[in-house]
Parts: C-alpha cells; structure tokens; sequence
C-alpha cells in the first residue's frame, strides 16, 4: 500500500516522537500486532498517516493507564473487526476503567499517607529549629 503524498504521512522516528514513543518500542508493538498494516513509501519504508498516530497516541494512554498488553492486543484484534465488536469494545473499555478508577482511589489514599508525613516532617523541623 503506498501512502498518498497529499495525505500527512511520517516516518517510525517521527511518528515515534509525535506520540512520544522510542522507535524500539513503536516496532514492538507492530510486532505484538498492536498496530495493523502500516502503509509504506515507494521504497518500502513505513510511513505514518494521521490515522495511525491516533491509533497510537490510544495504545499509549491505554498503555499508561496500565491495561495489559494482552488486553491491548484484543483491543486491537476486535477493532480490526469492524463494527460487529463494538459492544465487546465498549465491555473491554468499562472493565479498564474499572480498574482504573479503583488505582486512582489507591493512589489517593497513598497520597493522603505522603501529605500526612510530610506535614509531620516539617512541623519536627520547625521544633527542632
């Protein structure tokens, strides 16, 4: 498939910057079938199109927000089958955010828990001082 000239199309380093991936990990990601067919260029290299840098700049928030790559991976595999997988889609998304939702209640608790010793770290200084 060659990429369009009138259509945005970027290199692996560039498309890699943009989402702010390394080059190594972008092909990764190709290679754990992440990322579906990449056009290429009258000499065979990959190019980017906007479409892909989306899709990308989706597997690195999913990716942050700490969905397993297995999971990733049927993300990917339903997507790539149309609109017939649009409820297991929307179903793998609701049990992400589930977990989502419960890691950031932790991650509140813990923050409560650093807030409450440093307060009691600077009030110790201001005695001993």
């Amino acid at each position: 498939m060659d990429i369009s000239t009138r259509e945005m199309s970027l290199t692996v380093g560039e498309a890699a910057e943009r989402v702010g991936l390394t080059t190594y990990t972008l092909r990764w990601y190709e290679q754990e079938g992440l990322v579906g067919r990449v056009g290429r260029d009258s000499s065979g290299r990959r190019r980017y199109t906007e479409s892909d840098v989306n899709w990308l700049f989706l597997l690195t928030r999913l990716r942050r927000t700490g969905m397993p790559v297995r999971d990733m991976r049927r993300y990917a595999e339903l997507a790539r089958h149309g609109d017939s997988t649009l409820g297991a889609r929307r179903a793998l998304f609701e049990a992400h955010r589930a977990r989502v939702l419960a890691r950031m209640t932790e991650l509140e608790e813990d923050l409560k828990v650093l807030e409450y010793k440093i307060d009691a770290y600077r009030r110790a200084e201001e005695e001993s001082g």
